[in-house]
């Protein structure tokens, strides 16, 4: 609630002004050069204009109720004034925070290179807006811009730490209201992982390997597959080798491409190694074994 004066500011400022709650209820005395007295009822609720004696109430109560007084002088001029306020349960309650609501410039972002603006608005009066990041405070830094009274955000140079969600809190002496959760999409690709299946290193010669490799992007990305440096012609998320031969072992690679950050990223390596048939000696013991137990069963 503003309380207004008829005086326009003029080359004199005033020398005094006192105002006052129901006579004797000191609100704020100015004199000018002096230190303003504030009532202790109205610290932190109460906004003076020195150049036209007007005073802002804030955080009103119905114990508000009440007539106003002023007593100024100006120039050498004293002035009076007052008028009576009406607080009531109605009015307090059309007082309070609604309809915020969150608008983004974008939410489908580029790492390291896009930028968004997010923008909260809300109906009420007396509003005050804090960000929030999941559960945390955005604050003011190199890369977050606070403006129009903390109720626009700007975010310059995303990382995929900025995805989010994105809340407004938007508040008010009578109420404080939280808007819906905003999520960003930062693009990838990102997270790249390369699983061999079954697990293990060593295969025998004739098994069947999968390899499959996980990477966020978004969009999806596009996958290359390379073995010892050189590319193979398998596209896809998932690498099939059946029937493995010695000349498969190696180290496989997985690279994935995001064709709208145009940026790749490329897995560790997974090791795998054929392993050939049991040697010649091996096979001539066994051989020689099955002769001399056939031999016997003949005798």
């Amino acid at each position: 609630m503003i309380f207004t004066t008829t005086m326009s500011p003029t080359e004199k400022p005033f020398s005094s002004v006192n105002w006052s709650f129901n006579v004797s209820t000191p609100i704020i005395v100015f004199v000018i050069n002096a230190e303003n007295i504030i009532g202790p009822e109205y610290e932190g609720r109460i906004t003076f204009f020195p150049s036209t004696a007007s005073l802002e109430l804030r955080s009103l109560t119905l114990d508000d109720t009440g007539e106003y007084t002023v007593n100024a002088v100006h120039d050498g001029t004293i002035l009076n004034g007052r008028t009576t306020l009406y607080i009531s349960v109605t009015s307090l309650l059309t007082a309070k925070v609604s309809s915020v609501l969150v608008t983004s410039s974008s939410t489908d972002l580029v790492e390291f290179s896009g930028s968004v603006s997010l923008s909260c608005s809300a109906s009420g009066p007396s509003l005050s807006f804090l960000w929030l990041n999941g559960s945390s405070e955005v604050t003011a830094s190199d890369r977050v811009q606070l403006t129009d009274g903390d109720s626009s955000l700007t975010i310059i140079t995303v990382t995929r730490f900025d995805q989010g969600p994105f809340r407004c809190r938007v508040s008010n002496p009578v109420s404080t209201v939280i808007s819906d959760p905003v999520n960003l999409s930062i693009n990838g690709p990102e997270n790249m992982d390369l699983i061999s299946s079954p697990p293990q290193g060593y295969f025998a010669v004739g098994s069947d390997i999968s390899l499959t490799c996980s990477v966020g992007s978004r969009p999806p990305a596009h996958f290359k597959w390379f073995l010892n440096g050189d590319q193979l012609p398998d596209t896809g998320s998932e690498l099939r080798l059946m029937d493995v031969q010695m000349s498969q072992s190696g180290n496989y690679i997985c690279q994935a491409f995001n064709s709208r950050t145009l940026r790749y990223e490329t897995s560790p390596p997974s090791a795998i190694t054929v392993l050939g048939e049991p040697n010649l000696l091996l096979k001539n013991v066994r051989f020689m074994h099955s002769l001399l137990s056939g031999f016997s069963a003949t005798c």
